[in-house]
């Protein structure tokens, strides 16, 4: 299965992996393959994007499929329960292959549950030749030649966000005309639920310089839509051309004059972190998108106390207001976790009436889950399974509602859409509106990357039809 443009940049279920699909092979006839198999956020995209990149240039070539590997990569996820079970099932399948077929083929296992869990990865499945954390991809090649020397497991997992930065390759190879650019990693907030401080670090964020030769290089690859993303992204403070720290909004600015970048999103961002000037910006900045992803995770406060999330429920809705003042075409995007340890039922009687005051144009939600090393999972009173199960479906089925009700308010209205690609009948197009949902309708096929206007005609829960605006 290879990983078109539009399903890379979609957004998507966390427990799907992505494929990191075969680039134009630019070494060597006889090089060597990797496949990469992600799971997780946008940030994981990335990192296996320039994993690929690294490896490049020491002769291996992305494959979409294991079996003509000679890397193995899974490039895991920590957010979800049982994230490790589902790796350690993948490994059993892959020792399998193994033994049978490429006794030679390496494997390694990155991202956050290797950080987490590396030691007792290499414990567990000794298929396993190489365990590294999300910051330290850059040492892949030193890696792999450890290995081929024959010196046993490689174990990396110290945290140097901007050594990773530094090291890496300045040259990029994008599929499709969108593209994510990291900007910051790591968090400082440490929610209770949450195991991103233990798996991605403090938060740091790279200097302008740096995001910016990277946006002109995605432009001169010919990536039209940039987006900007980070655990906290607009906790964003690197150092800008001046010496000075700079906030999110003197970077989205700044990044808005290079030529050929037509489109900037950004995720995620915090609710403490979201300043005064970040929201001017969304006012100002004509090719900043109308789309916002601002969880708030939950309704009460009492929950959001024991959260830790540092903010009430009333400053969240207050927040929403002024965003919405300054950008009145906005559509909003959240988290949501229901079952939270002590949540009762009046307690998520406050979160749906928040997701009714407030109102989203898409959302994503989840039942807690119990990350091991995280304050929650010590916290009294878990919520019964059947009870969460209970309280998902019923704010699921006013979320989807609501997402629903948003995409059929654009019928009637010209949208500009990026085409990224065909669609699977004859002359159809396929690209992303301003607020992300895939848009379909009928145009020459010269029309690919191209940025055009689109009357919305109809409308379904997750995309939209139109016609060429005349």
């Amino acid at each position: 299965m290879t990983t078109s443009p539009r399903e890379k940049n979609a957004p998507r279920d966390i427990d799907a992996p992505a494929i990191i699909a075969a680039k134009p092979d630019v070494t060597k006839a006889n090089s060597k393959k990797v496949f990469i198999k992600t799971y997780g956020c946008q940030m994981n995209v990335y990192d296996s994007e320039r994993m690929a990149d690294v490896l490049a240039p020491i002769g291996y070539a992305p494959t979409d499929a294991p079996d003509h590997a000679d890397l193995v990569i899974l490039n895991t996820c920590h957010i979800r329960e049982k994230a490790a079970e589902k790796v350690y099932s993948e490994l059993g399948r892959i020792r399998k292959y193994k033994e049978t077929n490429k006794p030679d083929m390496k494997v390694a296992v990155a991202g956050c549950v290797a950080q987490a869990e590396g030691a007792e990865i290499m414990s567990r499945a000794p298929v396993v030749d190489m365990v590294l954390g999300p910051q330290t991809y850059h040492k892949l090649p030193e890696m792999i030649a450890k290995v081929h020397r024959g010196t046993g497991q490689v174990l990396e997992t110290e945290f140097d966000t901007l050594e990773k930065f530094d090291e890496l390759p300045e040259l990029r190879q994008p599929k499709g005309f969108s593209s994510f650019l990291t900007i910051q990693e790591g968090c400082d907030k440490f929610c209770t639920f949450c195991v991103v401080p233990y798996t991605r670090g403090a938060e740091v964020s790279r200097s302008v310089a740096h995001v910016v030769a990277e946006a002109r290089q995605l432009a001169a690859h010919g990536v039209r839509e940039i987006t900007l993303i980070g655990q906290n992204v607009n906790a964003y403070n690197g150092i800008g051309e001046d010496g000075k720290e700079w906030t999110l909004g003197q970077l989205i600015r700044h990044v808005a004059l290079i030529g050929g970048i037509d489109r900037i999103r950004f995720t995620t961002s915090h609710p403490r972190d979201m300043d005064d000037d970040l929201i001017e910006t969304l006012g100002n900045e004509p090719k900043l998108m109308p789309y916002l992803h601002l969880p708030i995770q939950a309704g009460s406060n009492k929950v959001l106390h024991a959260m830790n999330r540092g903010h009430t429920y009333a400053e969240y809705k207050e927040l929403i207001a002024k965003i919405r003042a300054a950008r009145p075409d906005i559509a909003l995007s959240g988290d949501f976790i229901v079952g939270f340890p002590g949540e009762t039922e009046t307690d998520f009687q406050q979160t749906m009436k928040c997701v009714e005051e407030i109102g989203y144009g898409s959302s994503f939600s989840f039942k807690y889950s119990v990350r091991p090393g995280t304050p929650g999972a010590g916290l009294p009173r878990q919520v019964p399974e059947d009870e969460k199960q209970d309280r998902l479906v019923r704010l699921q089925a006013l979320l989807y509602q609501q997402q629903q009700d948003f995409n059929k308010s654009l019928i009637g209205r010209t949208l500009s859409v990026l085409v990224e690609g065909v669609g699977r009948k004859d002359d159809q197009l396929f690209g992303r509106s301003p607020y992300l949902q895939g848009t379909h309708f009928d145009g020459p096929k010269d029309l690919v990357g191209q940025i055009v206007d689109v009357k919305i005609t109809d409308a379904g829960r997750n995309s939209l039809v139109g016609e060429l605006a005349t």
